[in-house]
């Protein structure tokens, strides 16, 4: 088979059309219909089903195209990194970093790892713990930064960082900024900003179970930034990661949580026998001493 089979292949699953897919594609119709022919003799059986409305995925199409889907995206991947790295000299580190993971810590780093080495590019990608480990081990990430509640088995490896204790946020204005600290229970008696993506929710549900706490979640959301805002503008209080938190923000205050303590651990996880292992264990020296 060839790549523009495939090409055409996933045109036409996206599309739902041979002529839509054509079109898309910039070749005739009996062109791509010949191609996607050949690619059915290939394999032994019809990939697709057609009808009035278009075309629908046979099982053995089912089957098929998670796998050229995947050989289609390394190999547009393989091809980029290659024509940068010949024509540009430079080396590309695509590091995920999960949705919860603050910039104050690590962007400072990152910028003074690029001054010293200018060759090297970030691709930066924000995505859940989940999404970002599924790519990593697809081999579409170098490097993953991530509080795992547990660390990924082997082959890969994972590096301590740093570990963050967690706060609670408020506004400039709010009664928290006459304490020094804040006990879980002073939290009760406030509008709460539930951080959906927090990966100690279930854990803080827990101990205020235990604790017979009952916080009151005013609003929710899977947006660091959107709670951070709503704290700006008094809808409430949150509980944030340190370094979640803007740096030298004066519209935002925060206070160390108390009674109980909570933090975490954040993690560099990789691939040991990454063909960048150089590049990565030298980022991993300067993140781990930051």
């Amino acid at each position: 088979m060839e790549m523009h089979q495939i090409r055409y292949f996933l045109a036409v699953c996206d599309h739902g059309s041979f002529t839509r897919a054509a079109q898309f594609s910039y070749i005739s119709q009996p062109s791509l219909t010949q191609a996607i022919k050949k690619l059915e003799d290939e394999l032994g059986g019809e990939l697709f089903t057609r009808d009035r409305s278009g075309c629908l995925l046979t099982s053995l199409g089912r089957v098929v195209e998670p796998n050229f889907r995947k050989i289609y995206k390394t190999t547009v991947t393989t091809k980029a990194d290659a024509i940068r790295f010949t024509h540009l000299n430079n080396i590309p580190l695509r590091i995920g970093l999960m949705a919860t993971i603050g910039a104050q810590r690590l962007s400072p780093v990152f910028a003074q790892y690029q001054q010293e080495f200018p060759n090297i590019e970030f691709e930066l990608i924000i995505d859940t713990e989940t999404n970002l480990l599924t790519q990593l081990e697809a081999d579409f990430l170098d490097l993953v930064i991530s509080a795992p509640l547990q660390l990924l088995s082997a082959p890969y490896q994972s590096t301590l960082l740093y570990t963050e204790r967690y706060v609670v946020a408020f506004s400039t204005n709010h009664r928290f900024n006459q304490l020094t600290k804040i006990d879980l229970k002073e939290i009760q008696l406030e509008p709460y900003l539930d951080r959906l993506n927090c990966e100690l929710r279930e854990s803080l549900r827990a101990i205020c179970q235990d604790q017979e706490i009952n916080l009151y979640a005013a609003y929710r959301s899977n947006s660091e930034d959107w709670i951070i805002n709503l704290v700006r503008a008094s809808m409430g209080v949150a509980l944030m990661p340190e370094y979640s938190l803007p740096l030298n923000a004066d519209d935002v205050q925060c206070r160390y949580l108390c009674n109980p303590e909570i933090s975490r651990k954040i993690y560099a996880i990789y691939y040991p026998h990454n063909p960048k292992k150089i590049e990565i264990k030298s980022l991993l020296a300067s993140l781990s001493h930051s």
